[in-house]
Formats: C-alpha cells, sequence, structure tokens
C-alpha cells in the first residue's frame, strides 16, 4: 500500500546528510526527499548526488528538489499550495554559538512538522524545544565516515548506523501527546530507512536511551576532538600512544561516565564500549584525525559548545562538576577567540 505523500526536507547537504537522504527518499512508496544546500547548490541541482558507497554500491539520489536556501524551500509550492514539510533534518554542524539553528529552520516548520536533528554533542535539542513547543522532535546519533569528495559527490566508507529516538524535555515526558508523536516518527523513521532504505543497523531507543547514546558518543568526541588541537594536533591513534595523554583521555572519559548516571537518572547500559575499550580501538585506528582538528587547521569555527560548554553547564544544573572537560573548554574557548582576533588585525 501506499502512504499518502510525506515531504521530507534536509537542512545541509553535507557527506552525513547527502547520504542519509538518499536511503530515505522512495518516490515508489510516496516518500519524498528535498534539501536544502549552500555551496554544493549548483552541482546537485545539475546532476543530483552521486554517492559511491562501501554499502549500497554506487548510485544518483536526485533528491524531489534542491534549494538554494531555507527560504527558497519555504516559497515553494506543491501543485499550487503551500507546501506542508513533514520531516525537517537538520544536519548542519551544530555551532549554537554562531547561529541559531531553531530560528533558520522557523519559516519551514507547521503544525503537522516533525524536527529531527542529526548533530553531534549534547544539548543540541533544547534550542528546538523552546522555540517549537508542540512539534514532536527526533534526536539522532549517527556512526559513519563519509566525506564529500568533490561537490556533490560523496564517498561512505564505512559504517551506516543511526540512533534514534523521541525528545520531549530530555528526561522522558513520554506519556504526553508530544511524546507519543515523536515515539510514532521514530518509529516510521526505522521502518523507512529500514524496510526501504536497507539499513540494518537503525537503532530505535526511548527518550533516556538515546540520550545515553548521545553522552557515550560525547565520551570520544570530548575527550579526542578537543585533546586533538590541544596537543598539537596529533591524531587520535596517536595520542593514545602518549602515555601521558593516555592518561588524561581515560579520565576525561571516565569523569563524563561517572556524571551520566546523576545527569539522567541511568548508567550507561553495560553492552556500551568502555573507555579502556574506546582506547583499545582508537589505537587499531591509525591516521584518523579528528573533524574538529579538521576544521581548526582549516580555520573553520569549531563545535565547542556542543562538545564541551553545554556538557559542563548541563552537568553543573544537577549539581555535579566536570572538572576536567571545563579546563578543556575554558582553553579551547580562549585558543579560539585569540586566533579570531589575530586574524581580524591581519585583515
Amino acid at each position: 500500500f501506499t502512504y499518502s505523500r510525506v515531504d521530507i526536507i534536509f537542512i545541509g547537504a553535507g557527506a552525513v546528510g547527502c547520504f542519509y537522504a538518499s536511503r530515505l527518499h522512495h518516490p515508489s512508496q510516496n516518500i519524498h526527499v528535498s534539501l536544502v544546500a549552500r555551496s554544493n547548490y549548483a552541482a546537485i541541482q545539475k546532476d543530483g548526488v552521486k554517492l559511491q558507497t562501501r554499502s549500497f554500491g554506487d548510485y544518483t539520489f536526485n533528491p524531489d528538489a534542491a534549494f538554494p536556501s531555507v527560504d527558497a524551500a519555504a516559497a515553494a509550492s506543491a501543485s499550487g499550495e503551500k507546501r506542508d514539510w513533514h520531516y525537517i533534518f537538520v544536519t548542519t554542524k551544530a555551532l549554537p554559538d554562531v547561529s541559531d539553528d531553531s530560528s533558520i529552520i522557523e519559516p519551514l516548520v507547521g503544525p503537522k512538522s516533525c524536527i529531527v536533528l542529526i548533530q553531534n554533542g549534547v544539548g543540541v535539542e533544547e534550542p528546538f524545544r523552546k522555540r517549537f513547543p508542540n512539534n514532536p522532535i527526533v534526536s539522532a546519533v549517527t556512526v559513519v565516515s563519509a566525506e564529500q569528495t568533490s561537490p556533490g559527490t560523496i564517498r561512505q566508507n564505512r559504517w551506516t548506523r543511526v540512533s534514534i529516538g523521541p525528545y520531549t524535555d530530555g528526561l522522558a515526558a513520554q506519556d504526553t501527546e508530544l511524546g507519543r508523536r515523536g515515539t510514532e516518527a521514530t518509529e516510521a523513521l526505522r521502518r523507512w530507512w529500514t524496510d526501504l532504505g536497507g539499513i540494518k543497523d537503525v537503532d530505535p531507543h526511548d527518550e533516556v536511551g538515546l540520550q545515553t547514546v548521545r553522552w557515550h558518543k560525547l565520551c570520544i568526541n570530548a575527550a579526542m576532538n578537543p585533546s586533538a588541537v590541544l596537543s598539537g594536533g596529533r591524531g587520535n591513534a596517536d595520542m593514545v600512544a602518549d602515555d601521558e595523554l593516555q592518561r588524561h583521555l581515560l579520565g576525561v572519559m571516565n569523569e563524563i561516565r561517572d556524571a551520566v548516571p546523576k545527569i539522567l537518572g541511568r548508567p550507561f547500559p553495560g553492552y556500551m564500549a568502555k573507555p579502556e575499550k574506546i582506547i583499545e580501538s582508537t589505537a587499531r585506528n591509525k591516521g584518523a584525525r579528528p573533524s574538529m582538528l579538521l576544521d581548526w587547521e582549516a580555520g573553520k569555527p569549531l563545535e565547542l559548545e556542543v562538545i564541551l560548554g553545554n556538557p559542563v553547564r548541563i552537568a553543573r544544573e544537577r549539581g555535579v562538576e566536570m572538572p576536567r572537560l571545563q579546563s578543556l573548554y575554558a582553553l579551547l574557548r580562549s585558543a579560539q577567540g585569540m586566533r579570531k582576533r589575530e586574524n581580524k588585525g591581519k585583515l
């Protein structure tokens, strides 16, 4: 049977957004995915998105529509009517200190819209919840290695995992109407990605379960990313091989691990890798350079707030101090600020 038409739009046509968008687009099932693309808009408008994937071979994803901006998408009409966007995916870098993504998507959000956040870090949902108190939110965490090799051409190297769950207030007001709609949306996405899109490891969670996935990924990101920059530009395996740095990385991971039960009321489940295990697998993954280091080297803004600032503040609200994370935050925020001032001076 076919569903009544479902319109999905992805804001951010980077590697991760394009990969997951391409596995959701099933016009024969009446599921239509559009993209808002910035730097790669011309390439996608002309040729679609070319994907080279380890998991699904090579193919071209021709979105229902590509738009150069959110405003262009908001103005788009389907058969004369203003289009209802049922799912609005935000797959941009999370930079709340640079721009408020919740205000950017406002022109697209209607009463039926569900907002889906595929972003790193913690606390990313809160600005959206505040601005859109009545829209369901699905929070998503990916484990995928993908890159844009040229505009509109995406290479997926390995992994496809995406963990999804509803977000009401972060602590599971799931008996509410909002929670119910979020749970239904989570189930629909699981079904479409798995049954139609062939992704085998779509992991649905309840609200607190999904937050534990976010905080567990943070263990890796908050330890590795800032340390790669502050240690002078070292890759992950290289840092782990240094005794003093390894002790520091373990300290950061354990600090987060110990704080999580006090923040979420639930510890990490046993199947999630412990810090020692993470260190072991990091040592094997030679040559990996974390995204934050690549951003630093390219002079781009860092995902500083969602990976360091937010966790420190969220923990503090619950009466938990995270001194190691706070130190990384203070140092890296200062380094970024000083660099900005130097660059201003050069202009």
